[in-house]
């Protein structure tokens, strides 16, 4: 038989597999890079939509929302800056529609937008940023919570921890905010950076650093094939306490349990922290001050307890201060003055204050941000644990 058939045959074989395979990917465009980041700290944004109207660049480094330009590839770019460094959230705005960019990988996890992330490098290395020392190990884990659930957590170890198998920690639970996720301390507020060039500085003890999903309500409903209860809000209020209340129970009788079995843990409370951005703030808030024998260390990132709640909940805080004076060796509340729940933080550390109650607070520019809160979460973590 002669081999000329056979090619053929082979050959007409390879492009109809090579035609079926065409047809079965996704439309092609011109390449796109972006963001692009330039030595001048302006940056440049593009977008593919060739058949789009108006496209925008939507950011929290930007007052307001700009407009960008189409060129004839169908690629629409516009430059801003320059930028202060720092990792800022944006999104395109697509005919009047918010998306990602999908030329970045890097992006905020957040369960009500999916914006993606920019990271302007400093002139010299920021705090967050990927430096030559030793770094510790980013962790996801599943644990058994309440009501039969199963609930997910992010755990950093600090450098060495695989090392000294004998070798115990304290633990720092960092809760994030209201439609945040177990994700969002690490990969916005890159907290494994912040801490392995703060250990290596010598600034910071070596701690566990256990981040949990903070809405336990959402995850069973999730799990049980119910709808998903709506946002909180009001961060006052019985619905708001009575979610607070069932992240505390998860927190003390299911999360730190698993916790202090499976990861080598000092399991007393003077190496036990609790702190939190937003709603985790006021999580934070609660769970520390209902269990001061089970935490020697609060950390508040924007949030606060009203007056009335104080009163009702927690006279246990401020009715005896000299006694919390001395159970808590650090009470910290920091918000930017731009913030808006600034006005209700400044009353909750006047309250503190008028009862004799000892805290630390850092008062920044800035508003109800993640570039607040990496800042927020450095200061704290040189001081716990010492």
């Amino acid at each position: 038989m002669s081999t000329k058939p056979l090619i053929r045959l082979m050959f007409l074989g390879t492009m109809l597999c090579m035609s079926l395979f065409a047809l079965g990917q996704p439309p092609t465009g011109p390449f796109v890079i972006s963001p692009q980041v330039h030595a001048d700290k302006k940056v440049t944004f593009s977008y593919l939509a060739p058949d789009a109207k108006e496209v925008k660049l939507s950011g929290q480094f930007l007052k307001a929302a700009v407009s960008m330009t189409k060129g004839a590839s169908g690629i629409w770019s516009v430059t801003v800056g320059p930028v202060k460094p720092d990792i800022y959230p944006y999104s395109f705005i697509v005919d009047g529609v918010n998306v990602m960019d999908p030329a970045n990988a890097e992006f905020f996890p957040n369960e009500r937008f999916k914006g993606s992330l920019v990271d302007i490098p400093g002139d010299k290395p920021l705090i967050h940023a990927v430096t030559d020392v030793p770094h510790g190990t980013v962790s996801y884990q599943s644990y058994p919570s309440i009501e039969g659930s199963t609930g997910s957590m992010v755990v950093y170890t600090p450098p060495g921890y695989e090392k000294d198998a004998a070798k115990k920690y304290p633990v720092f639970y960092l809760i994030s905010g209201t439609t945040d996720t177990e994700e969002t301390f690490f990969k916005v507020g890159r907290i494994n950076f912040i801490l392995d060039n703060l250990i290596a500085a010598g600034k910071a003890k070596p701690m566990i650093v256990v981040m949990p999903y903070g809405n336990p309500a959402a995850r069973i409903a999730e799990q049980k094939g119910l709808p998903k209860p709506s946002d909180l809000i009001s961060r006052e209020g019985a619905d708001a306490v009575n979610r607070s209340k069932m992240f505390e129970t998860d927190l003390m009788t299911k999360l730190i349990p698993f916790v202090e079995k499976n990861y080598r843990t000092i399991s007393n409370r003077d190496a036990r922290a609790v702190g939190g951005f937003s709603r985790g703030g006021g999580q934070t808030l609660r769970a520390g001050f209902a269990n001061m024998d089970q935490f020697a260390w609060i950390c508040c990132y924007s949030a606060y307890l009203s007056t009335p709640e104080m009163e009702s909940s927690y006279r246990n805080v401020y009715e005896n201060p000299d006694k919390t004076n001395k159970d808590l060796k650090l009470l910290w509340v920091s918000v930017g003055n731009e913030d808006f729940l600034y006005n209700q933080t400044v009353e909750f550390l006047d309250f503190l204050k008028a009862k004799r109650v000892n805290y630390k607070s850092l008062i920044t520019g800035g508003g109800h941000t993640w570039m607040n809160v990496k800042s927020y979460f450095a200061e704290t973590a040189q001081l716990l644990f010492k």
